[in-house]
């Protein structure tokens, strides 16, 4: 997701030199739904440089797109040999919104398709969607009831370390993944240093999850190996 500007193996290169172990592999560029030659070819790429695909980045939106559409994201990632599919909580925030028991119903759907493929799905914990808040998120996660639904957690935009830090606090034992980057103030992009402190924090909370480089500074590819070598300092 980090770098959609660069070639499959551009990216495989750049995550083996940095002595990264996972990607995540988005449906937007690099691996589109139902093009089996792209998907064959970066499944391919991906285990020649020795990462393996932990989950599949989808655009798949509950209570917008119907099964057949998830079904078709579902074969993709069994494509890539991916275990978890990235999904949108709807169109709209938690405050207020409209369509929350059409996104309930939807997630509890794919959840249960995606069980049935030997698949997890999770939440991208994101404004706009009904997985904006951590207490909007939990109880989303409670509604649809399926043990293959997890979530996503990064630290919201703009919010400050303590109260970013509460809100992983209350989805804790509910996050599969962490997008990893420090944006401070508002979406002014800092190597992950410019947050230490949040992250050292969050990473004490979050206990073996999958821990994704998302957004380095300018889409640099020339700081990944730098941003890996904080994250696994911070690790040990």
């Amino acid at each position: 997701m980090t770098y959609r500007a660069l070639s499959v193996g551009r990216v495989v290169e750049l995550a083996a030199r940095a002595g990264l172990g996972v990607v995540e592999w988005g449906a937007d560029v690099h691996a589109p739904p139902g093009d089996t030659s792209a998907l064959g070819e970066v499944r391919a790429t991906t285990a020649a440089g020795g990462l393996s695909t932990c989950s599949y980045g989808s655009y798949w939106c509950a209570g917008r797109d119907d099964l057949s559409a998830f079904a078709e994201t579902a074969a993709a990632a069994t494509a890539l040999d991916a275990r978890r599919i990235r999904v949108w909580a709807g169109t709209e925030g938690s405050a207020g919104a409209q369509d929350r028991p059409s996104v309930v119903a939807a997630l509890r759907e794919a959840a249960q398709f995606a069980a049935g493929h030997g698949l997890q799905v999770a939440l991208e914990f994101h404004p706009g969607t009904l997985a904006d808040t951590a207490d909007s998120t939990v109880r989303l996660l409670d509604e649809v009831g399926h043990d293959a639904l997890s979530t996503y957690w990064q630290p919201p935009v703009n919010e400050p370390d303590a109260v970013a830090l509460a809100g992983l606090r209350t989805v804790r034992d509910r996050v599969s993944a962490v997008h990893m980057f420090s944006w401070w103030p508002g979406w002014h992009r800092l190597p992950l240093t410019g947050r230490e402190s949040l992250w050292r924090e969050a990473l004490a909370l979050v206990g073996p999850v999958d821990l994704l480089l998302e957004f380095v500074p300018d889409d640099d590819p020339a700081l990944l190996v730098g941003e890996a070598r904080t994250l696994r300092t911070w690790l040990s």
